[in-house]
């Protein structure tokens, strides 16, 4: 038996035991975390009462084009011919407010006659344009 004993070496270990450091730096950062202050910033900002007059927006002018599948061009709904649309077209972009001009071209309208439009308007000298009603064509095919 005693030669086994020997066999066992009496050697110090070399390797360092981390385990109560690591629980002592575990220990510490719950310390830490549990005494940061809460974050009780605040900023102050007088909002109006009830009693405030709510701001008044002027109403805007929105004039529409619509051009149909036959090709009828539609100015706020009324029949009008390229020169007049074109007449009209410059008379509302020399408008102190420039109203907003809506064009909407039905679905079976023919291209070309189309691009003419879009053309007309590039021409005029508008700014405030835009295209509605491309909201019904997101599927495609139905």
């Amino acid at each position: 038996m005693t030669s086994a004993v020997r066999a066992i070496s009496q050697d110090p270990i070399a390797a360092i035991n981390t385990t109560p450091l690591i629980d002592v730096m575990l220990v510490l950062l719950i310390m830490f975390v549990i005494t940061i202050p809460a974050a009780t910033n605040s900023v102050d900002i007088d909002l109006p009462g009830k009693s405030a007059v709510p701001p008044v927006i002027p109403d805007t002018i929105k004039n529409k084009i619509t051009l149909t599948g036959q090709g009828t061009i539609l100015w706020n709904g009324t029949p009008v011919t390229s020169p007049q649309l074109s007449a009209l077209l410059r008379q509302t972009a020399r408008m102190p407010v420039e109203p907003e001009l809506q064009f909407e071209p039905a679905a079976d309208a023919a291209y070309d006659r189309t691009l003419n439009v879009v053309d007309t308007i590039k021409t005029s000298g508008v700014t405030r344009f835009g295209f509605v009603g491309n909201e019904r064509h997101r599927a495609f095919g139905k």
